[in-house]
């Protein structure tokens, strides 16, 4: 099932396939798929499973550049393409996001991304890290709304650790592991399916959450 899935990817969404076509540009190459993704308002990008396959190039050698090299540059990506999202927002609002019919900037991101970050406030610039398409916009809201820039930079610093290195860090880890290591390709795949568990976990409770208040606007009435 897993293989089947892989084969429908485009093979720049193969983390794989991308690593291995990038050769000794392999770890910056990622670190510039990180800046887009968390910056440029891109966010069809394999963010997640891209960090965790240079986790597992390094621990199989790969990729010849230390484990804490590759977390320093990849964090430091991460934080940057954040920042770039921030001044984007500061400079632009929300005003690229007004084509319904868009294939990237659709109001309903933006949209659906203003709720998160009402909701959780300054930590979801942690918490989005771990959310596709929610990563990519939360800064664009955060400097549309005028965060002040210092705890701006704080929270998304600490998102950007946690995301980054972490990542690249458990992939690393289970490199080790032989399992992992004979099926990569399925890890990878399930590595991306697992990230978007938090967004169909949100459409889930926000489903519920609207059968709730239509029923209880249908009691009001009666």
């Amino acid at each position: 099932m897993l293989l089947q899935i892989a084969m429908l990817l485009p093979n720049w969404m193969d983390p794989e396939f991308l690593l291995n076509w990038l050769g000794d540009w392999a770890l910056w190459g990622t670190a510039a798929v990180v800046f887009i993704e968390c910056g440029l308002l891109f966010p069809i990008l394999p963010g997640d499973s891209l960090l965790f396959a240079v986790g597992l190039f390094i621990a199989a050698g790969t990729i010849g550049v230390p484990l804490w090299l590759a977390c320093v540059i990849l964090t430091v990506s991460a934080f940057l393409g954040n920042v770039s999202g921030y001044y984007i927002g500061r400079a632009l609002g929300t005003s690229l996001f007004r084509n319904p019919d868009a294939k990237f900037l659709k109001p309903k991101y933006i949209a659906q991304t203003h709720e998160f970050f009402e909701r959780y406030g300054p930590r979801a610039l942690v918490l989005a890290r771990f959310v596709p398409i929610v990563r990519t916009f939360i800064t664009v809201v955060a400097g549309a709304g005028r965060m002040d820039p210092r705890k701006f930079f704080l929270w998304t610093g600490i998102g950007a650790v946690l995301w980054a290195s972490g990542i690249t860090l458990l992939g690393h880890a289970l490199g080790k592991v032989k399992f992992i290591h004979e099926h990569l390709e399925s890890a990878l795949i399930l590595l991306v399916l697992i990230s978007l568990v938090p967004m169909l976990v949100e459409y889930l409770l926000a489903r519920r959450r609207a059968r709730k208040n239509s029923m209880g606007e249908g009691e009001m009435r009666v």
